[in-house]
């Protein structure tokens, strides 16, 4: 594989402003995403999220519960290890868009109507991290370092 692609990849902005980021929205999209595919911490596991998508009108709906509450927990991992920030980033940030424009955008900006707030924060944390990386104290910082 070509070096310069994963170095791109891996490359951040040195800084600490990464790392809070990338803990909590890594603990937050973790928690969701095993609410979804293992029915932790009172979410409703494939089966439950997936009939309600169905409901929704996404389909098929355990399909798009798996690839929801995988990206969001596997991605919300990754983030919090700080590897493969910025792909994970990147569809983490596509994910939130799905759910603020199939669930939430009809409700207003307050969570208190569930509204899409908490999705356009998390939304906006993705972004940031897919422009600048990781940051100083991650997996990805490490490796970048190792292939210079």
């Amino acid at each position: 594989m070509n070096t310069s692609i994963v170095k791109n990849i891996l490359a951040s902005n040195p800084s600490f402003a990464g790392l809070p980021l990338r803990i909590i929205a890594g603990i937050i999209f973790a928690a969701h995403g095993a609410q979804k595919l293992f029915a932790w911490f009172g979410g409703y596991g494939l089966d439950g999220t997936g009939q309600w998508m169905e409901s929704i009108g996404i389909t098929p709906g355990y399909l798009m519960a798996m690839m929801a509450g995988s990206v969001e927990f596997f991605g919300g991992l990754l983030l919090i290890i700080g590897l493969l920030t910025r792909p994970a980033a990147l569809l983490l940030a596509f994910t939130m868009l799905v759910a603020i424009f199939s669930v939430h955008i009809d409700n207003g900006l307050f969570m208190s109507n569930n509204g899409y707030e908490f999705g356009l924060a998390l939304f906006a944390i993705s972004i940031a991290l897919m422009i600048q990386g990781a940051g100083k104290y991650s997996v990805d910082n490490f490796l970048a370092r190792k292939l210079s």
